[in-house]
């Protein structure tokens, strides 16, 4: 049986080894990650995959960014990653869903991420229109999801920047979400 849990600190240079392992070498070099440096991801959100053995599994991360409009604010999904020897159980799917899920409980209204839309497509993730990912990013694979009702990317445009240092998260604070298993 998998267990869930969020990503903790002694975590991080193992989930950055599976990380190493899923993606090729340079994954740090592309777009996203230039949005990531010197912004703390959205801990919460961030979670992992151990089997029973406590090895990991699979782990997702998210990362703050606002869009154009200072005021449109944004998750960026990944990485998310499933170690060699577990891919094709649906570990990354099942996180996905479950981070979503969260991130709905937290107040955030929008998420985006630089994919593949016939994978992403079947979590409801749209091609965006108009909204700039740093070069040399293919405009075909930003894409974009509304958590809620309505459509909260309607209207939202410009290049993707990183989130403002000190600026405060969407959503009241929760408590810590529970770890969960999968059999």
């Amino acid at each position: 049986m998998d267990q869930l849990s969020v990503e903790g600190e002694a975590d991080w240079w193992e989930v950055e080894a599976l990380f190493d392992l899923c993606f090729a070498p340079g994954r740090e070099a592309l777009s996203s990650y230039r949005l990531r440096e010197g912004v703390e991801p959205v801990t919460p959100l961030c979670l992992i995959l151990r089997d029973q053995a406590g090895a990991l599994a699979a782990a997702i991360r998210y990362w703050p960014v606002v869009i154009g409009d200072p005021a449109h604010e944004a998750l960026l999904l990944g990485p998310v990653a499933t170690h060699p020897i577990r891919q094709g159980e649906g570990l990354a799917a099942w996180l996905i869903r479950e981070s979503l899920a969260r991130a709905a409980g937290y107040g955030w209204r929008r998420v985006m991420l630089v994919g593949d839309e016939p994978y992403y497509g079947r979590f409801g993730f749209r091609r965006l229109e108009g909204v700039e990912m740093p070069p040399p990013t293919n405009p075909d694979r930003v894409l974009g999801l509304t958590l809620g009702s309505g459509d909260a990317w309607m209207g939202v445009c410009g290049k993707v920047r990183p989130w403002p240092a000190g600026r405060a998260r969407p959503g009241a604070p929760l408590p810590p979400p529970q770890g969960g298993s999968r059999t």
